[in-house]
């Protein structure tokens, strides 16, 4: 059995349910790390805290597990592990339980992926992990099938900037249809602007999206998904499009510096 330093992280905060789900299944065989953001940073992408301070303090929860809350965003959370708080690198970042899939587009928005995404630039294997749900029932069923993926991504590793992004139904692992290494939808969910007025009857809007769109092939991420599929996605870092890389070096403008 493989025995690994795992540093788990996510964007609902250090108290998120799911983290203290994977905690517990996985400080039983391994030697488990916490560094999380102090507070709910769903949707914020990759940013990063640059004009305050980074705070941070130690948590105990429940007496479950004890970790550092960091006053910052996901990615923060993986700067400050590798660069201050913890004494070596771990062997892997798990950045999760979210509630709520994380597929298609919409992984450029969340902070559960920026964490996986972050950490593979410093060098370390990653895994982003979310249910499809807001009221997740299967928290533990969900982490007893990373630990077995987590095991599985040691020992055959990543090639460097490559990163999985999990995304699982929320239901018992029985139930599930299958495993699907799928790809990245890249259509727009059905997105909207709701326009409301506040009592003083000045207009403020919120922004939403519908459901994931069922119907298309189980090889991209949310469709496998909502037909009860895990689905898994490796993701590249290095977002250069090499052969419009190759075809612009004919455009007129680069080969105006030949004349």
């Amino acid at each position: 059995m493989v025995i690994m330093n795992i540093l788990l992280t996510n964007d609902d905060g250090i108290y998120a349910p799911g983290l203290e789900a994977l905690y517990k299944h996985l400080i039983v065989r391994h030697s488990v790390s916490v560094i999380a953001p102090d507070r709910e940073q769903s949707a914020v992408g990759h940013g990063i805290t640059l004009n305050e301070p980074l705070r941070t303090h130690q948590i105990s929860k429940n007496n479950s597990f004890q970790g550092y809350a960091v006053a910052g965003t996901p990615a923060d959370c993986i700067k400050m592990a590798v660069l201050e708080i913890l004494d070596c690198k771990p062997d892997m970042v798990i950045s999760g339980i979210n509630p709520g899939a994380n597929v298609g587009v919409n992984i450029n928005y969340s902070g559960t992926v920026a964490a996986a995404k972050e950490a593979t630039l410093y060098g370390i294997l990653a895994m982003a992990v979310s249910i499809h749900s807001r009221e997740v029932q299967y928290y533990d069923e969900a982490a007893i099938f990373i630990e077995e993926l987590a095991e599985d991504l040691y020992s055959n590793g990543l090639p460097f900037g490559t990163f999985l992004n999990v995304n699982i139904p929320n239901r018992p692992l029985k139930e599930v249809a299958g495993i699907r290494i799928s790809r990245l939808d890249m259509d727009f969910f059905p997105e909207f602007i709701e326009k409301r007025m506040d009592p003083r009857q000045r207009t403020y809007y919120w922004q939403g999206c519908d459901s994931l769109p069922a119907g298309k092939s189980t090889d991209i991420d949310g469709s496998a998904l909502c037909e009860d599929f895990i689905s898994i996605t490796p993701i590249k870092c290095d977002q250069t499009d090499y052969h419009v890389r190759e075809t612009m070096k004919g455009w007129k403008i680069v080969n105006r510096s030949k004349d």
